[in-house]
Protein backbone atom coordinates (compact mmCIF):
# COMPACT_ATOMS: atom_id res chain seq x y z
CA UNK A 1 0.00 0.00 0.00
CA UNK A 2 1.39 3.23 -1.11
CA UNK A 3 2.53 5.61 2.11
CA UNK A 4 0.56 9.00 2.66
CA UNK A 5 -1.35 10.33 5.84
CA UNK A 6 -3.73 7.74 7.71
CA UNK A 7 -5.75 9.18 10.81
CA UNK A 8 -7.49 7.22 12.92
CA UNK A 9 -10.93 8.02 15.07
CA UNK A 10 -10.56 7.22 18.73
CA UNK A 11 -13.84 6.53 20.67
CA UNK A 12 -14.82 7.05 24.21
CA UNK A 13 -12.54 10.56 24.81
CA UNK A 14 -16.03 12.29 26.22
CA UNK A 15 -16.37 9.56 29.05
CA UNK A 16 -19.71 9.00 27.98
CA UNK A 17 -21.43 5.84 29.64
CA UNK A 18 -23.36 2.66 28.44
CA UNK A 19 -18.17 22.40 -1.80
CA UNK A 20 -15.88 20.91 0.44
CA UNK A 21 -18.75 18.79 0.67
CA UNK A 22 -20.09 20.28 3.13
CA UNK A 23 -24.05 19.55 3.21
CA UNK A 24 -23.78 17.96 -0.35
CA UNK A 25 -25.27 14.58 -0.07
CA UNK A 26 -25.71 11.49 -2.92
CA UNK A 27 -28.58 9.35 -4.01
CA UNK A 28 -28.75 5.98 -5.21
CA UNK A 29 -32.38 5.44 -6.09
CA UNK A 30 -34.62 3.48 -8.44
CA UNK A 31 -35.29 5.47 -11.30
CA UNK A 32 -36.17 4.65 -15.31
CA UNK A 33 -32.97 7.03 -16.44
CA UNK A 34 -30.51 4.97 -17.37
CA UNK A 35 -27.01 6.71 -16.93
CA UNK A 36 -23.50 5.66 -15.75
CA UNK A 37 -22.66 8.78 -13.78
CA UNK A 38 -23.91 11.27 -11.14
CA UNK A 39 -26.67 13.24 -12.32
CA UNK A 40 -26.76 16.79 -10.42
CA UNK A 41 -29.24 18.06 -8.35
CA UNK A 42 -29.52 21.74 -7.23
CA UNK A 43 -31.81 23.17 -4.76
CA UNK A 44 -33.31 25.85 -7.66
CA UNK A 45 -34.93 23.13 -9.46
CA UNK A 46 -38.38 22.62 -9.21
CA UNK A 47 -40.58 19.51 -9.60
CA UNK A 48 -40.96 19.51 -13.02
CA UNK A 49 -36.95 20.26 -13.94
CA UNK A 50 -36.36 17.03 -11.01
CA UNK A 51 -38.60 14.45 -12.84
CA UNK A 52 -37.13 15.43 -16.44
CA UNK A 53 -33.53 14.62 -14.98
CA UNK A 54 -34.58 11.44 -13.05
CA UNK A 55 -38.12 10.39 -14.17
CA UNK A 56 -41.12 10.05 -12.72
CA UNK A 57 -39.51 7.72 -9.96
CA UNK A 58 -38.41 7.12 -6.41
CA UNK A 59 -35.27 8.97 -6.87
CA UNK A 60 -36.86 11.73 -8.34
CA UNK A 61 -39.51 11.99 -5.41
CA UNK A 62 -36.54 11.68 -2.80
CA UNK A 63 -34.96 14.76 -4.47
CA UNK A 64 -37.75 16.73 -4.34
CA UNK A 65 -38.60 16.09 -0.75
CA UNK A 66 -34.46 17.39 -0.21
CA UNK A 67 -35.19 20.40 -1.70
CA UNK A 68 -38.02 21.19 -0.24
CA UNK A 69 -36.14 20.38 3.11
CA UNK A 70 -33.37 22.22 2.38
CA UNK A 71 -30.75 20.67 -0.21
CA UNK A 72 -28.90 22.63 -2.54
CA UNK A 73 -26.77 20.14 -3.97
CA UNK A 74 -27.40 16.55 -4.57
CA UNK A 75 -25.49 14.04 -6.81
CA UNK A 76 -28.26 11.05 -7.76
CA UNK A 77 -27.33 7.79 -9.08
CA UNK A 78 -30.39 6.25 -11.21
CA UNK A 79 -30.49 2.30 -10.64
CA UNK A 80 -32.25 0.24 -12.56
CA UNK A 81 -35.79 -2.05 -11.01
CA UNK A 82 -34.34 -5.68 -10.10
CA UNK A 83 -38.23 -5.77 -9.17
CA UNK A 84 -41.35 -4.66 -10.63
CA UNK A 85 -43.53 -2.13 -8.88
CA UNK A 86 -47.16 -3.94 -9.09
CA UNK A 87 -50.65 -3.40 -8.77
CA UNK A 88 -52.88 -4.43 -5.84
CA UNK A 89 -56.39 -5.55 -6.18
CA UNK A 90 -59.00 -3.06 -7.79
CA UNK A 91 -61.76 -1.96 -5.36
CA UNK A 92 -64.81 -0.30 -6.70
CA UNK A 93 -68.19 1.32 -4.92
CA UNK A 94 -71.15 2.53 -6.41
CA UNK A 95 -74.22 1.44 -8.46
CA UNK A 96 -72.37 1.66 -12.19
CA UNK A 97 -72.09 -2.04 -14.12
CA UNK A 98 -69.21 -1.35 -15.91
CA UNK A 99 -65.48 -2.79 -15.19
CA UNK A 100 -62.14 -1.35 -14.64
CA UNK A 101 -58.79 -2.87 -14.89
CA UNK A 102 -55.02 -1.70 -14.64
CA UNK A 103 -52.26 -2.80 -16.03
CA UNK A 104 -48.49 -2.00 -16.31
CA UNK A 105 -45.27 -1.26 -14.77
CA UNK A 106 -45.93 1.80 -11.83
CA UNK A 107 -42.89 4.29 -11.58
CA UNK A 108 -43.44 4.45 -7.91
CA UNK A 109 -45.84 3.80 -4.82
CA UNK A 110 -49.74 5.21 -5.51
CA UNK A 111 -53.12 5.35 -4.22
CA UNK A 112 -55.23 5.54 -7.14
CA UNK A 113 -58.51 7.00 -6.81
CA UNK A 114 -60.95 7.35 -9.78
CA UNK A 115 -64.12 9.47 -9.17
CA UNK A 116 -67.03 9.69 -11.51
CA UNK A 117 -68.64 13.44 -11.67
CA UNK A 118 -70.80 12.50 -14.86
CA UNK A 119 -72.54 8.77 -15.19
CA UNK A 120 -72.96 6.72 -18.83
CA UNK A 121 -70.85 5.05 -21.23
CA UNK A 122 -68.08 5.81 -23.71
CA UNK A 123 -68.05 9.68 -24.46
CA UNK A 124 -70.52 10.93 -21.50
CA UNK A 125 -69.16 9.44 -18.37
CA UNK A 126 -66.08 12.17 -16.72
CA UNK A 127 -63.99 11.21 -14.33
CA UNK A 128 -61.37 12.87 -12.52
CA UNK A 129 -58.32 10.85 -10.94
CA UNK A 130 -55.71 10.89 -8.17
CA UNK A 131 -52.82 9.46 -7.54
CA UNK A 132 -52.25 10.33 -3.78
CA UNK A 133 -55.23 9.22 -2.34
CA UNK A 134 -57.31 11.63 -3.04
CA UNK A 135 -55.73 14.34 -1.39
CA UNK A 136 -55.17 16.11 -4.58
CA UNK A 137 -57.71 15.75 -8.34
CA UNK A 138 -56.75 16.13 -12.01
CA UNK A 139 -59.34 17.96 -13.93
CA UNK A 140 -62.25 16.39 -15.34
CA UNK A 141 -61.63 14.12 -18.02
CA UNK A 142 -64.35 12.63 -20.57
CA UNK A 143 -64.16 8.38 -20.99
CA UNK A 144 -63.27 8.09 -24.52
CA UNK A 145 -64.18 5.67 -26.64
CA UNK A 146 -62.49 1.91 -26.35
CA UNK A 147 -61.91 3.12 -22.65
CA UNK A 148 -58.34 3.19 -22.45
CA UNK A 149 -56.97 5.75 -19.70
CA UNK A 150 -53.21 6.22 -19.70
CA UNK A 151 -52.26 7.82 -16.21
CA UNK A 152 -49.79 10.66 -17.28
CA UNK A 153 -46.18 9.83 -16.57
CA UNK A 154 -47.16 6.34 -14.01
CA UNK A 155 -46.29 3.60 -16.11
CA UNK A 156 -50.06 2.68 -15.78
CA UNK A 157 -52.95 2.28 -18.20
CA UNK A 158 -56.47 2.36 -17.21
CA UNK A 159 -59.22 0.25 -19.26
CA UNK A 160 -63.05 0.77 -18.51
CA UNK A 161 -65.59 -1.81 -20.37
CA UNK A 162 -69.20 -0.65 -21.15
CA UNK A 163 -71.80 -2.85 -19.49
CA UNK A 164 -74.58 -4.13 -21.70
CA UNK A 165 -76.73 -1.41 -20.36
CA UNK A 166 -74.47 1.68 -21.72
CA UNK A 167 -76.37 4.22 -19.64
CA UNK A 168 -75.54 2.53 -16.07
CA UNK A 169 -72.04 1.61 -17.27
CA UNK A 170 -70.76 4.04 -14.72
CA UNK A 171 -73.08 6.46 -12.13
CA UNK A 172 -71.98 9.70 -10.59
CA UNK A 173 -70.12 9.06 -7.40
CA UNK A 174 -68.51 5.61 -8.46
CA UNK A 175 -65.42 5.02 -7.25
CA UNK A 176 -62.22 2.96 -8.30
CA UNK A 177 -59.38 2.37 -5.78
CA UNK A 178 -56.16 0.53 -5.72
CA UNK A 179 -52.79 0.50 -4.58
CA UNK A 180 -49.52 -0.06 -6.46
CA UNK A 181 -45.55 -1.05 -4.86
CA UNK A 182 -42.63 1.11 -5.81
CA UNK A 183 -40.39 -0.97 -7.80
CA UNK A 184 -37.05 -1.83 -5.99
CA UNK A 185 -33.05 -2.14 -5.91
CA UNK A 186 -31.64 -5.27 -4.53
CA UNK A 187 -28.73 -5.08 -1.95
CA UNK A 188 -26.38 -5.39 -4.42
CA UNK A 189 -27.95 -3.06 -6.72
CA UNK A 190 -26.70 -0.61 -4.02
CA UNK A 191 -23.41 -2.00 -3.72
CA UNK A 192 -22.92 -2.04 -7.31
CA UNK A 193 -23.46 1.74 -6.78
CA UNK A 194 -21.09 2.77 -4.35
CA UNK A 195 -18.43 1.23 -6.97
CA UNK A 196 -18.93 4.27 -8.83
CA UNK A 197 -19.40 6.52 -6.17
CA UNK A 198 -16.22 5.59 -4.60
CA UNK A 199 -14.29 6.24 -7.58
CA UNK A 200 -16.13 9.79 -8.45
CA UNK A 201 -13.90 12.64 -7.64
CA UNK A 202 -16.78 14.56 -6.50
CA UNK A 203 -17.12 15.60 -2.82
CA UNK A 204 -19.58 14.75 -0.36
CA UNK A 205 -20.47 14.48 3.03
CA UNK A 206 -22.93 11.19 3.03
CA UNK A 207 -25.36 8.53 0.96
CA UNK A 208 -28.89 8.20 1.26
CA UNK A 209 -29.79 4.93 -0.31
CA UNK A 210 -33.65 5.78 -1.66
CA UNK A 211 -36.32 3.51 -0.33
CA UNK A 212 -37.13 0.54 2.28
CA UNK A 213 -34.19 -1.45 3.40
CA UNK A 214 -33.30 -3.82 6.05
CA UNK A 215 -30.77 -5.49 8.39
CA UNK A 216 -28.63 -6.84 5.93
CA UNK A 217 -27.81 -3.93 3.90
CA UNK A 218 -26.73 -1.86 7.18
CA UNK A 219 -24.27 -4.41 7.92
CA UNK A 220 -23.07 -4.23 4.73
CA UNK A 221 -22.85 -0.46 4.45
CA UNK A 222 -21.45 -0.67 8.22
CA UNK A 223 -18.80 -2.15 6.25
CA UNK A 224 -18.37 -0.57 3.12
CA UNK A 225 -18.22 2.98 5.48
CA UNK A 226 -15.28 1.62 6.70
CA UNK A 227 -13.97 1.13 3.96
CA UNK A 228 -14.98 4.54 2.18
CA UNK A 229 -12.95 5.67 5.50
CA UNK A 230 -9.98 3.62 5.63
CA UNK A 231 -9.51 3.02 1.83
CA UNK A 232 -10.66 5.78 -0.36
CA UNK A 233 -9.86 8.53 2.33
CA UNK A 234 -13.59 9.71 2.13
CA UNK A 235 -15.16 10.25 5.39
CA UNK A 236 -18.83 9.55 5.12
CA UNK A 237 -21.62 8.13 6.43
CA UNK A 238 -25.37 6.45 5.16
CA UNK A 239 -28.69 7.54 5.79
CA UNK A 240 -31.17 4.32 5.15
CA UNK A 241 -34.84 4.34 5.45
CA UNK A 242 -36.77 1.98 7.79
CA UNK A 243 -40.03 -0.55 6.40
CA UNK A 244 -43.33 0.44 6.25
CA UNK A 245 -45.78 -0.77 8.82
CA UNK A 246 -47.81 -4.22 7.61
CA UNK A 247 -50.70 -4.35 6.86
CA UNK A 248 -52.92 -5.55 10.03
CA UNK A 249 -49.55 -4.60 12.09
CA UNK A 250 -50.52 -2.40 14.78
CA UNK A 251 -47.81 0.19 16.13
CA UNK A 252 -46.77 -1.36 18.85
CA UNK A 253 -45.79 -4.77 17.23
CA UNK A 254 -44.35 -2.48 14.10
CA UNK A 255 -41.97 -1.16 16.63
CA UNK A 256 -41.08 -4.29 18.42
CA UNK A 257 -40.40 -5.84 14.83
CA UNK A 258 -37.84 -2.85 14.33
CA UNK A 259 -36.41 -2.90 17.53
CA UNK A 260 -35.23 -6.64 16.96
CA UNK A 261 -33.86 -6.34 13.86
CA UNK A 262 -32.00 -3.24 14.60
CA UNK A 263 -29.87 -5.93 17.19
CA UNK A 264 -26.60 -5.94 16.42
CA UNK A 265 -25.89 -3.02 13.77
CA UNK A 266 -23.12 -1.15 15.15
CA UNK A 267 -21.82 1.65 13.61
CA UNK A 268 -21.59 5.36 14.07
CA UNK A 269 -21.73 5.57 9.78
CA UNK A 270 -25.13 4.26 9.29
CA UNK A 271 -28.70 6.27 10.49
CA UNK A 272 -31.70 4.00 9.62
CA UNK A 273 -34.94 6.37 9.75
CA UNK A 274 -38.28 5.10 10.99
CA UNK A 275 -39.93 8.66 10.57
CA UNK A 276 -43.03 8.40 8.56
CA UNK A 277 -45.38 11.60 7.49
CA UNK A 278 -48.23 12.87 5.43
CA UNK A 279 -46.22 15.29 3.31
CA UNK A 280 -47.62 18.01 1.21
CA UNK A 281 -44.95 17.30 -1.56
CA UNK A 282 -42.96 20.06 -3.89
CA UNK A 283 -45.10 18.97 -6.44
CA UNK A 284 -48.51 19.03 -5.00
CA UNK A 285 -49.28 15.78 -4.32
CA UNK A 286 -49.71 14.44 -0.41
CA UNK A 287 -48.09 11.03 0.00
CA UNK A 288 -47.01 8.43 3.06
CA UNK A 289 -43.02 9.53 2.63
CA UNK A 290 -39.83 8.32 4.55
CA UNK A 291 -38.98 11.04 6.30
CA UNK A 292 -35.34 10.39 5.69
CA UNK A 293 -35.66 12.47 2.61
CA UNK A 294 -36.32 15.63 4.62
CA UNK A 295 -33.31 14.64 6.96
CA UNK A 296 -31.15 14.55 4.10
CA UNK A 297 -32.16 19.08 3.43
CA UNK A 298 -31.90 19.58 6.89
CA UNK A 299 -28.51 18.09 6.94
CA UNK A 300 -27.26 20.66 3.99
CA UNK A 301 -29.18 23.30 5.83
CA UNK A 302 -27.36 23.25 9.41
CA UNK A 303 -23.81 23.63 10.25
CA UNK A 304 -21.89 20.28 10.88
CA UNK A 305 -21.91 20.95 14.92
CA UNK A 306 -25.55 21.72 14.69
CA UNK A 307 -28.15 19.38 15.62
CA UNK A 308 -30.97 19.01 13.21
CA UNK A 309 -33.10 18.98 15.94
CA UNK A 310 -32.88 22.11 17.23
CA UNK A 311 -36.23 23.90 17.60
CA UNK A 312 -35.81 26.99 17.19
CA UNK A 313 -34.40 26.33 13.35
CA UNK A 314 -35.25 23.58 12.23
CA UNK A 315 -39.30 23.29 12.42
CA UNK A 316 -40.08 20.55 9.87
CA UNK A 317 -42.41 22.42 7.24
CA UNK A 318 -45.08 20.72 5.08
CA UNK A 319 -46.14 17.65 7.16
CA UNK A 320 -49.57 16.70 8.30
CA UNK A 321 -49.35 13.73 10.34
CA UNK A 322 -46.85 11.87 11.75
CA UNK A 323 -47.57 7.75 10.31
CA UNK A 324 -47.97 4.95 11.00
CA UNK A 325 -51.23 5.73 13.56
CA UNK A 326 -50.38 5.38 16.89
CA UNK A 327 -46.90 5.60 16.73
CA UNK A 328 -46.11 8.75 18.99
CA UNK A 329 -46.50 6.75 22.10
CA UNK A 330 -43.40 4.21 20.49
CA UNK A 331 -41.20 7.26 19.43
CA UNK A 332 -39.88 7.35 22.40
CA UNK A 333 -38.22 3.31 22.15
CA UNK A 334 -37.53 3.74 18.58
CA UNK A 335 -35.18 6.81 19.96
CA UNK A 336 -33.67 5.16 22.34
CA UNK A 337 -33.09 1.76 19.63
CA UNK A 338 -31.37 4.07 18.04
CA UNK A 339 -33.56 5.31 14.90
CA UNK A 340 -34.37 8.74 13.53
CA UNK A 341 -37.46 9.93 14.89
CA UNK A 342 -39.78 12.58 14.68
CA UNK A 343 -42.08 14.07 17.07
CA UNK A 344 -44.15 16.93 18.32
CA UNK A 345 -43.58 19.47 21.75
CA UNK A 346 -46.37 20.48 23.85
CA UNK A 347 -46.15 24.27 23.15
CA UNK A 348 -44.70 24.71 19.92
CA UNK A 349 -46.38 24.52 16.67
CA UNK A 350 -44.85 22.09 13.87
CA UNK A 351 -42.59 18.81 13.91
CA UNK A 352 -39.32 18.40 14.71
CA UNK A 353 -36.23 15.45 14.53
CA UNK A 354 -36.22 13.72 17.72
CA UNK A 355 -32.48 13.42 17.79
CA UNK A 356 -30.22 12.51 14.53
CA UNK A 357 -29.07 9.23 16.40
CA UNK A 358 -26.81 6.82 14.80
CA UNK A 359 -25.92 3.07 15.14
CA UNK A 360 -23.29 3.61 17.10
CA UNK A 361 -22.02 1.31 19.82
CA UNK A 362 -23.17 2.08 23.41
CA UNK A 363 -21.23 4.80 25.43
CA UNK A 364 -20.16 6.39 21.92
CA UNK A 365 -18.96 9.49 21.75
CA UNK A 366 -20.73 9.21 18.11
CA UNK A 367 -24.20 9.17 19.17
CA UNK A 368 -25.50 11.93 16.67
CA UNK A 369 -25.00 12.79 12.95
CA UNK A 370 -23.68 16.45 14.44
CA UNK A 371 -20.74 14.41 16.35
CA UNK A 372 -19.82 12.24 13.43
CA UNK A 373 -20.12 15.51 10.36
CA UNK A 374 -17.45 17.65 12.51
CA UNK A 375 -14.84 14.51 13.26
CA UNK A 376 -15.37 13.79 9.63
CA UNK A 377 -14.68 17.62 8.48
CA UNK A 378 -11.92 17.73 10.72
CA UNK A 379 -10.26 14.28 9.10
CA UNK A 380 -11.15 16.32 5.74
CA UNK A 381 -9.41 19.09 6.20
CA UNK A 382 -6.49 18.05 8.56
CA UNK A 383 -5.70 15.15 5.90
CA UNK A 384 -5.46 17.95 3.40
CA UNK A 385 -2.84 20.25 5.47
CA UNK A 386 -0.89 16.79 6.07
CA UNK A 387 -0.34 15.96 2.58
CA UNK A 388 1.12 18.86 2.01
CA UNK A 389 3.63 18.32 4.45
CA UNK A 390 4.47 14.60 2.56
CA UNK A 391 8.21 14.43 1.84
CA UNK A 392 9.20 17.29 4.12
CA UNK A 393 12.14 17.98 4.92
CA UNK A 394 13.03 17.52 9.08
CA UNK A 395 16.42 18.85 10.91
CA UNK A 396 17.36 16.20 13.15
CA UNK A 397 19.47 18.59 15.26
CA UNK A 398 16.29 20.08 16.05
CA UNK A 399 14.04 17.45 16.13
CA UNK A 400 11.23 18.52 18.80
CA UNK A 401 11.35 22.18 16.52
CA UNK A 402 10.79 20.87 13.62
CA UNK A 403 8.12 18.28 14.23
CA UNK A 404 6.11 21.08 15.94
CA UNK A 405 6.44 23.26 13.04
CA UNK A 406 5.14 20.68 11.05
CA UNK A 407 1.96 20.11 13.50
CA UNK A 408 1.26 23.30 13.71
CA UNK A 409 0.70 23.94 9.81
CA UNK A 410 -1.60 20.27 10.52
CA UNK A 411 -3.46 22.29 13.01
CA UNK A 412 -4.42 25.23 10.96
CA UNK A 413 -7.58 23.71 10.07
CA UNK A 414 -8.35 22.67 13.77
CA UNK A 415 -8.13 26.24 14.55
CA UNK A 416 -10.40 27.94 11.74
CA UNK A 417 -12.91 25.15 13.03
CA UNK A 418 -12.87 26.64 16.40
CA UNK A 419 -13.23 30.07 15.37
CA UNK A 420 -15.95 29.24 13.20
CA UNK A 421 -17.52 27.58 16.66
CA UNK A 422 -17.88 24.02 14.72
CA UNK A 423 -16.02 22.59 17.90
CA UNK A 424 -14.74 24.49 21.46
CA UNK A 425 -11.26 23.79 21.38
CA UNK A 426 -8.44 21.79 19.79
CA UNK A 427 -4.64 20.73 20.32
CA UNK A 428 -2.18 18.78 18.72
CA UNK A 429 0.19 16.33 20.26
CA UNK A 430 3.34 15.05 19.02
CA UNK A 431 4.89 12.04 20.89
CA UNK A 432 8.15 12.08 22.23
CA UNK A 433 11.21 9.80 20.71
CA UNK A 434 9.69 8.92 17.55
CA UNK A 435 12.44 7.47 15.41
CA UNK A 436 12.07 9.65 11.94
CA UNK A 437 15.17 8.41 10.48
CA UNK A 438 14.37 4.53 10.77
CA UNK A 439 10.87 4.64 10.33
CA UNK A 440 10.09 7.82 8.14
CA UNK A 441 6.85 8.45 9.85
CA UNK A 442 5.30 10.91 11.91
CA UNK A 443 2.75 9.90 14.52
CA UNK A 444 0.53 12.98 15.97
CA UNK A 445 -2.60 12.94 17.96
CA UNK A 446 -5.33 15.55 17.52
CA UNK A 447 -7.73 16.21 20.43
CA UNK A 448 -10.66 18.25 20.36
CA UNK A 449 -13.42 19.47 22.58
CA UNK A 450 -17.15 19.40 20.70
CA UNK A 451 -19.81 21.83 20.94
CA UNK A 452 -22.01 21.31 23.27
CA UNK A 453 -26.25 20.67 22.71
CA UNK A 454 -28.94 20.88 25.49
CA UNK A 455 -31.33 18.37 25.01
CA UNK A 456 -33.17 18.56 28.31
CA UNK A 457 -33.85 21.24 30.44
CA UNK A 458 -35.32 21.28 34.20
CA UNK A 459 -36.46 24.11 36.03
CA UNK A 460 -36.71 24.42 39.80
CA UNK A 461 -39.62 26.43 40.01
CA UNK A 462 -40.99 27.94 43.62
CA UNK A 463 -42.53 31.19 45.09
CA UNK A 464 -40.36 33.45 47.33
CA UNK A 465 -41.17 36.35 49.86
CA UNK A 466 -38.64 39.57 49.10
CA UNK A 467 -39.30 40.45 52.75
CA UNK A 468 -37.83 37.15 54.05
CA UNK A 469 -34.94 37.35 51.85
Amino acid sequence: MLKGVKINITDGGLGSSSIKGEGVHVKIGVSPIVSANLISITGSMNAEKIKEKLGNSPLADSCMDSVSAGANGIYCLPVQASTDGTIEAIEKTGTGKGICTATGNPNNFYHVEIEFIEGGGFNVATFKYSIDGGHSFSQETTLTVGGSFVLPETGLTLTFTEDIDVPNSYNTGDKISFLTTAPQMTNQDVLNALNVIKNSSFSFEYIHVVGESTKALWAALAVEAENFFSMHFKPIFFVLEARNINTNEAAGEYTSSLITERAGIVSRYIQVATARALYAKMDGSVRDVNCASIACGLYSRAKVQQSIGETRVFAVAGILELLPAGIEEHIGALDEAKFLTLREYVGLEGFFVTNARMMSQDGSDFKYAERVRVANKLVRETRKEALLQIQTQVDMDDLEGSLEAIAKFIQVPADKMVRDKEISSARIIVPEGQDILGTEKLNLKIRYVPIGHLREIEIDMAMENPLLS
